[in-house]
């Protein structure tokens, strides 16, 4: 895989560089709620401007249908990178019409332009080739370099992300090229101990990385949603708490293979109970109370880790050469059920070993919080991309990248 390094000394002055990025920041209306993927593509940005190279950004912002909507405009975005770069970004208001040739047309060298929600186009994300390939070509006359650095999106085969490089010279970014870099310390000579601490909704969407982890962690660590599911299949009430009882067998499986592998696998052994979910608008002081997790009341949902469990992760953190986290241990956006995955950003913090966080909701627990980011090893921009590499899958927008 070629890197922008790569690009930077055969120069790019005066040239047209797309940089695919991951610009799909949260917002509340035009308010974007947490920049982090925009600051994480800004060196990239930044070296290829600095070299006089004309930067074309673009992103994919939500799930809209293929069709413009001003709702997942990438405009808020476009003003935030602004200003960060510290230096006027112009705004396209259509992907591959005559508002983005106008803008790219009219960029000088180390100027940047950003090109509107590339999900405004139905071909950006279609299952079929052509029509994706349609696309990909129309992006490719913005263009005479690609790079690629939107991390969060390379799991994806979409014409932006797989057609497009296939099309153009390609390099990978910085922000992709230190994600690669720390996945393979994640899977190619791990330092040990090892631990994995894996939270988040559902356990359908972690089933794949953890069978993996089975031959790779020392101990994995279960929590959020997802750990009822397990409490369930050891036997216990779990009340109205998540649950999927249709992988049940399949936990169940996963359990009897950790004890067998020699596998530590380790369960919350109390939980914060209450009758009602939060109203995490308001932030209303919530009326729980903190069980066993063997006691759960049939009438309560579990919602965090409770006191005992975030000790025993702690300690179970202590030693840990490598640590991957992935998915809050509760409802971390109400702070009365925050304090799990407080502990653990913590304990990760207290480790003396190599620490990831593997994005999505673990990335935003860590800045809602008010935890220091530098303070990490890495901070990942891809919570999906990250748990598909850890799978073993093949990532079409690295697979591109690799041609």
């Amino acid at each position: 895989m070629k890197t922008i390094d790569e690009l930077l000394a055969d120069g790019v002055s005066g040239k047209r560089v797309f940089v695919r990025a991951d610009l799909n920041v949260p917002l509340d209306g035009t308010t974007i709620t947490d920049d982090g993927r925009i600051r994480a593509v800004l060196p990239t940005v930044k070296a290829l401007a600095d070299a006089g190279a004309k930067v074309v950004v673009a992103s994919h912002l939500g799930r809209p249908k293929g069709a413009p909507d001003p709702a997942f405009s990438l405009l808020p975005a476009a003003e935030r990178l602004g200003e960060l770069l510290g230096a006027p970004v112009a705004f396209a208001q259509d992907t591959v019409g005559p508002a983005a040739h106008d803008a790219v047309d009219g960029l000088q060298p180390g100027q940047v332009a950003v090109i509107e929600n590339l999900r405004f186009n139905a071909g950006e994300t279609s299952k079929d080739d052509t029509e994706r390939g349609e696309f990909a070509d129309r992006l490719a006359a913005l263009a005479d370099v690609y790079v690629g650095d939107g991390f969060g999106a390379v799991h994806r085969k979409h014409a932006s992300v797989f057609d497009l490089p296939k099309r153009l010279p390609h390099y990978a970014g910085h922000l992709i090229a230190t994600e690669v870099g720390v996945l393979k310390k994640l899977t190619e000579d791990v330092q040990r101990p090892y631990v994995v601490a894996l939270g988040g909704a559902k356990v359908s969407d972690k089933l794949a990385v953890i069978d993996q982890l089975l031959g790779k962690a020392d101990r994995l660590l279960i929590g959020g949603g997802m750990a009822y599911t397990f409490l369930k299949a050891k036997g216990y009430e779990v009340g109205i708490s998540l649950l999927q009882e249709d992988q049940i067998p399949a936990v169940t499986e996963y359990m009897e293979r950790a004890e067998k592998n020699g596998v530590e696998l380790v369960l919350p052994v109390d939980v914060l109970v209450a009758r009602e979910f939060p109203d995490l608008k308001t932030k209303a002081p919530a009326d729980y109370t903190v069980v066993d997790a063997d006691k759960i009341p049939a009438d309560q949902e579990g919602l965090d880790i409770g006191p005992k469990t975030r000790e025993l992760y702690a300690s179970k953190l202590t030693d840990a050469a490598t640590v991957f986290w992935n998915g809050p241990m509760g409802v971390f956006e109400h702070p009365d059920y925050a304090g799990g995955t407080q502990a653990v950003a913590q304990a990760l913090l207290d480790s003396d070993g190599f620490t990831v966080v593997g994005g999505g909701d673990s990335a935003a627990a860590v800045r809602t919080l008010g935890f220091d980011e530098k303070a990490f090893g890495h901070i990942s921009t891809g919570g999906g991309a990250s748990l598909e590499y850890l799978e073993g899958k093949t990532l079409p927008g690295l697979a591109a990248l690799e041609d």
